[in-house]
């Protein structure tokens, strides 16, 4: 079946403007958000009274508001709630636990258990970079398998956008080190470094690009260092970085 676009590319421009402010309806804002459709709707039925946003225009038939209002009000009329959430949902696991994407989605109360993957696709830099990457599948079909530490998903959970932060800003995002180019060529660099040198906002920008397979030339080139919260986590020798930075800016 054809698809067909408009010769001046007005279809195109439509997307890209409603990527840019991600617009939501009822049943994207009860899953993020904990709240069933029903509520949203009485929300919006009364939103004179209560604040809520109004909606900006519809999809078919399902209502849409910008996912920006949506999340600054319930960062505003309910500012415990995602940390009393990732409280419950932490209580009595290991920190340490490991689970995978599937795992992780249903950790953080989502009911799609693609969740994570349609965030780290659609939204980089929003849900945390993976604590453990393996490898499988061949050069022709790559497999790779993420997983998250439950500490990790906890840690996101309390602070996570909705509480006055959005999907796909940096801000309050950690300041970048300044990390000259010129350094030793095989000195392993962490990725707050790494996103510096490829000019990323930040990273986890950087890991959400990464993790989308991006950077090819970092994608095997990591080895396992020592953070300082006392994990592991992944550094790259500054000539590989370098290299990447090359091809990055073609």
């Amino acid at each position: 079946m054809e698809r067909s676009t408009s010769p001046t590319g007005r279809i195109t421009a439509a997307m890209a403007s409603r990527r840019a402010r991600r617009l939501v309806n009822s049943h994207d804002i009860s899953e993020e958000f904990g709240v069933s459709v029903q509520k949203v709707q009485r929300l919006h039925r009364d939103r004179e009274k209560n604040g809520f946003p109004a909606s900006v225009g519809s999809s078919g038939r399902t209502q849409e508001w910008v996912h920006r209002e949506v999340a600054d009000y319930f960062s505003a009329v309910d500012p415990p709630r995602l940390q009393e959430q990732a409280r419950a949902a932490g209580a009595g696991r290991d920190r340490e636990e490991l689970l995978n994407a599937s795992q992780s989605a249903k950790f953080c109360g989502y009911k799609n258990p693609n969740q994570i993957t349609t965030f780290q696709r659609d939204h980089p830099g929003y849900f945390p970079e993976p604590d453990e990457v393996t490898e499988l599948g061949t050069l022709e079909r790559p497999v790779r398998k993420q997983k998250w530490r439950v500490g990790t998903l906890i840690d996101w959970m309390s602070d996570r956008p909705g509480k006055g932060k959005h999907l796909g800003s940096d801000r309050g995002a950690p300041a970048l080190p300044v990390v000259p180019a010129d350094g030793d060529p095989d000195e392993l660099l962490k990725a707050p470094e790494v996103a510096s040198i490829l000019k990323f906002k930040s990273a986890h920008t950087f890991s959400s690009s990464l993790s989308q397979g991006n950077l090819p030339l970092l994608k095997d080139s990591f080895v396992m260092v020592d953070s300082p919260r006392g994990r592991k986590t992944r550094a790259w020798p500054r000539k590989v970085v370098l290299a990447q930075y090359r091809i990055r800016i073609r």
